[in-house]
């Protein structure tokens, strides 16, 4: 009960907000002084005992995307022989076909690696939905999809790329005429 006590006053999260304790992501769906139950994108209610939840640390997901909004931030590798340049393009045109972000703050992107034969880049985009950021996430992974194979370039692993001999680019056959 003292730890209910204890979250009651720090404040970590309310009702509705998306959180994510220990393994366990979803919306907060009731707190009291002994247990905080959480249900999962696949509606499935975790109850977590307060006291485990002072113990581990807490992501609020919700805490700051009214006012700032939640970055996603997605990563794609694509290989050497494709321009920087035309990357970064090409996820900006897949964030700009995603429902639910932010229009009004732009898209930026890192590049994270520099691999044995690829590059990683990840592209950070703002959201106001916290609550549906699985579906966004999902939404823009397909565009991503969908923008590279347009262009014809290959989104890359690096086991694939050793796995085949290099004679044909692997993107579906809709896009290849």
């Amino acid at each position: 009960m003292v730890a209910g006590l204890v979250i009651t006053y720090m404040r970590p999260f309310q009702i509705g907000d998306r959180v994510k304790v220990g393994p366990t992501i979803g919306d907060v769906v009731e707190k009291n002084l002994l247990v905080t139950r959480i249900r999962t994108i696949k509606n499935v209610d975790i109850t977590i005992p307060n006291s485990n939840i002072l113990s581990s640390h807490i992501m609020n997901y919700s805490a700051v995307a009214d006012s700032q909004g939640l970055i996603l931030n997605p990563r794609i590798t694509i290989g050497y022989e494709v321009n920087w340049r035309q990357v970064h393009q090409l996820m900006k045109d897949a964030a700009a076909r995603t429902e639910g972000l932010m229009k009004d703050s732009k898209p930026f992107i890192f590049q994270t690696d520099l691999g044995n034969s690829y590059v990683e880049y990840e592209l950070n985009v703002y959201t106001h939905l916290a609550n549906k950021f699985d579906d966004i996430y999902s939404d823009l992974r397909k565009n991503l999809q969908d923008c590279f194979n347009e262009a014809k370039v290959e989104i890359m692993s690096p086991t694939y790329h050793s796995l085949r001999d290099g004679n044909e680019i692997h993107i579906p056959p809709e896009y290849k005429s």
